[in-house]
């Protein structure tokens, strides 16, 4: 990936107004974009660029009758870096992850809302075969919200997770990864509006909550990697101005990651840390 070039176009989108493009040719349809520099990208609790800086930039297409397509990318490091005692799981490529995925949102009345979808992460590049299952996931997911508060599981239908599955040299007892799952609880506190800040350096704060279990149903050799993971946060939106469709903060994150399966670069991938980001949507 070309950091440089990524990171000039990045600097210039949050010098430019913000803008939301309706396409011509859709009546009824909303493009979006959006682009961010963050220390590092955090997945799940688990660091993927071993603590370095991550670019990333997607699109999002939603209708007025709820349906949506979007596609979303960074860099990573991960895939390359070495695994435990021994090499990585990709001998070449292996340096981005791409999210493609489509899904239906619908708000009722009572103000439940739904999210339904499925979703595919793709990583280019050269697999170890003989030693790793693939790396390629797909995934389903469903989440049902009400104010600030949401729930959501997403459940994989691919025969590999993130590496994790049946392959050549796997132990006796492993298999695939399908069933594997991902249950998280997230609440998106508007602090700002709670203390009753509508203007001023204090308004547009929001506070981050987020707990979830990722449960690898993969066989009893691939139970070591199942985990919990913790998220709390604060960011910050502008409105106005210059600054209109920037947001700036920070999180922690925490992960109970066995070292055995989340080593890489020598390092448990999901031991606890901070990320700080700026973004913006346009």
């Amino acid at each position: 990936m070309r950091k440089s070039l990524i990171t000039t176009a990045l600097l210039g989108a949050l010098a430019a107004p913000s803008f939301v493009f309706a396409a011509d040719s859709a009546p009824g349809v909303t493009v979006a974009y959006n682009v961010g520099l963050f220390s590092q990208y955090i997945f799940r609790g688990l660091t993927q660029t071993d603590r370095g800086p991550a670019v990333q930039g997607g699109v999002d297409l939603t209708h007025s009758s709820g349906f949506y397509l979007g596609a979303w990318g960074t860099n990573i490091s991960w895939l390359r870096d070495n695994y435990g005692s021994g090499g990585p799981a990709y001998s070449s490529g292996g340096r981005v992850e791409l999210d493609l995925y489509g899904g239906y949102r619908y708000t009722f009345g009572s103000g439940v809302g739904i999210d339904l979808g499925a979703l595919q992460y793709v990583y280019p590049g050269s697999r170890d075969s003989e030693n790793f299952a693939r790396a390629n996931t797909t995934e389903l997911y469903g989440a049902l919200s009400y104010g600030w508060v949401q729930a959501k599981i997403s459940t994989v239908v691919s025969k590999g997770a993130w590496t994790i599955g049946n392959y050549p040299t796997a132990v006796s007892g492993s298999k695939g990864a399908q069933g594997t799952y991902y249950a998280e609880l997230n609440a998106t506190i508007p602090v700002s509006d709670l203390i009753g800040a509508k203007d001023g350096a204090a308004s547009g704060i929001t506070g981050i909550a987020h707990i979830a279990r990722q449960d690898f149903n993969a066989g009893s050799p691939n139970d070591l990697a199942s985990y919990t993971d913790y998220k709390l946060g604060l960011q910050k939106s502008f409105s106005e101005g210059a600054l209109n469709g920037v947001n700036v903060g920070g999180y922690w994150t925490y992960a109970n990651t066995k070292d055995g399966p989340w080593t890489f670069a020598g390092r448990n991938i999901g031991d606890s840390t901070g990320t700080v980001f700026v973004q913006k949507t346009f």
